[in-house]
C-alpha cells in the first residue's frame, strides 16, 4: 500500500508498507544481483549504509545458484542475512541483453545461458514461479525490453504481447500467493510500462496497465539508449496517467541528477549498478561532484572522500589512502569506495525526502544538479 505524505509539485514524499517493512520515497534500491552488493559489501553492511531495499535478479539466481534451491533455503531473506525488503526484476531485461540467440514467441522466450550456452525457455509463468520461490518482497511483471530507437509497429506489437504476459503474470502471482507451501503468500506485483519514445503507445500501454490494479508500476525501457531529454518526456507523458495512489519505479535510473530530475517529475523508486559499478573503478560521487581516486594529486591528500560526507569510510579514511590501495591493487579499495558511494545514494534521497517535507526541493534541485554531474 502507498501512502503520500508531502507533494511539492509533481514530487512525492511518501510510504510504501510492504510484508517486509516500510520504504520511504522516493527511495533507492541497492543492486544486489546474484544476492550480494558487487565489492564486498554484505547484507550486514547494508543497515550502516542507511539501505532500504535490496534488489536482487531473477534470471542470474535462477541460473546460479537455482531458485529452487533458494527456496529450499528458506528463501532470499533467509539465504543473505538481509531482513528489509527485497524486489527481485523479472530477469526480462537480462533475457533480452545478455541471451545473443532467442526465440520470442507468445508463451515466453527460448534462450541461451550466457554461462554454459544450454537452452532455457522463460515466460510469465515461468519469472513469478521463480520469483516466488526466491520469496522476495516485490515482483517485478515479465515484460520485453527493446533498444532505443525502436520501430514503430514492432514496438506497437511488443506493448500489445507485454500487456497479455501482465495479465498471466496477475493469474500466476494469485495462484501462487494462494498456495500454503508459498514463502511470501503476501508477495506484490508491480507492472512495468513499456512503448519505446512514443507517446502515444506509452500513454495507451499505461492506461491499460492501470486497469490491473497493482500494488505498483514502473517506467521500463528507458536509460537504454535515449538522451536524458528523451527519458524526461517520456517520464512527464506517463506520470499524468499513473495512479496517484500506488509507488511509481523508473528502472534502471541513473545518476544522482537522473534522480534528483526524475523525482521532481513524479517518480517514487530508483535502481542503478552506477554507484557500485563506478565505485569498483576509483570514481566516487560527492556532494562536490564526482572524483577519480586514481589521479595523482590525491596521493598525499589526507581528507576524506567527501568532506561533507560520515559515511564509515570518511570517518575513517583519506583519499591518499584510498588511492594507495587501488594502485597497490587491493580489495579493500572497492569495498571502501562502495561502501561510500551506497552510503551517498541512500543519502542523496534521504535529503530529498526531507527537502520535499519542508517544501524546499526546488531549491535544492537548483543547486545541486548542475553540482553533482561535475568531474572533480
Amino acid at each position: 500500500m502507498y501512502k503520500l505524505i508531502k507533494q511539492q509539485g509533481k514530487a512525492r514524499r511518501g510510504e510504501l508498507v510492504t510484508p517486509h517493512g516500510v520504504i520511504q520515497t522516493p527511495a533507492f534500491m541497492n543492486v544486489a544481483t546474484c544476492g550480494a552488493i558487487k565489492g564486498a559489501v554484505s547484507a550486514l553492511d547494508l543497515k550502516e549504509l542507511r539501505c532500504q531495499v535490496q534488489l536482487c535478479n531473477t534470471y542470474h539466481l535462477h541460473l546460479r545458484p537455482g531458485d529452487e534451491n533458494v527456496r529450499r533455503l528458506g528463501g532470499l531473506h533467509k539465504f543473505t542475512r538481509w531482513d528489509g525488503p527485497i524486489l527481485t526484476d523479472s530477469g526480462g531485461f537480462q533475457v533480452f541483453s545478455l541471451a545473443k540467440l532467442r526465440n520470442i514467441k507468445e508463451e515466453g522466450v527460448t534462450f541461451a545461458s550466457h554461462i554454459d550456452g544450454h537452452r532455457i525457455f522463460m515466460g510469465p509463468e515461468e519469472s513469478m514461479t521463480i520469483q516466488s520461490n526466491l520469496g522476495s518482497t516485490i515482483a517485478m511483471a515479465f515484460d520485453e525490453c527493446i533498444e532505443n530507437p525502436a520501430e514503430y509497429e514492432y514496438t506497437k506489437r511488443s506493448c500489445e504481447r507485454t500487456y497479455r504476459w501482465l495479465c498471466r503474470c496477475r493469474d500466476k502471482m494469485q495462484e501462487l500467493n494462494s498456495r500454503e507451501t508459498t514463502i511470501n503468500r503476501e508477495q506484490m506485483l508491480f507492472g512495468i510500462n513499456q512503448g519505446s519514445t512514443y507517446d502515444d503507445l506509452r500513454v495507451e500501454h499505461m492506461k491499460k496497465i492501470r486497469e490491473l490494479e497493482l500494488d505498483g508500476y514502473a517506467v521500463g525501457g528507458l536509460a537504454v539508449g535515449e538522451s536524458a531529454e528523451e527519458m524526461y518526456h517520456t517520464i512527464d507523458v506517463v506520470e499524468e496517467h499513473m495512479p496517484a495512489d500506488k509507488a511509481r519505479y523508473l528502472m534502471g535510473v541513473g545518476t544522482p541528477v537522473n534522480i534528483i530530475e526524475a523525482v521532481y517529475r513524479g517518480i517514487d523508486m530508483f535502481d542503478c549498478v552506477m554507484p557500485t559499478r563506478n565505485a569498483r573503478h576509483a570514481n566516487v560521487f560527492t556532494w562536490s561532484g564526482r572524483r577519480n581516486m586514481m589521479n595523482e594529486k590525491y596521493s598525499l591528500d589526507e581528507a576524506p572522500l567527501d568532506e561533507e560526507c560520515d559515511c564509515p569510510v570518511c570517518r575513517n579514511y583519506s583519499r591518499a589512502y584510498i588511492r594507495h590501495l587501488f594502485k597497490s591493487g587491493e580489495m579493500l579499495a572497492m569495498r571502501l569506495c562502495v561502501m561510500h558511494n551506497v552510503y551517498f545514494f541512500n543519502t542523496l534521497l534521504m535529503r530529498i525526502r526531507e527537502e520535499i517535507e519542508k517544501g524546499d526541493f526546488e531549491s535544492f534541485r537548483k543547486k545541486y544538479v548542475p553540482l553533482l554531474d561535475m568531474r572533480i
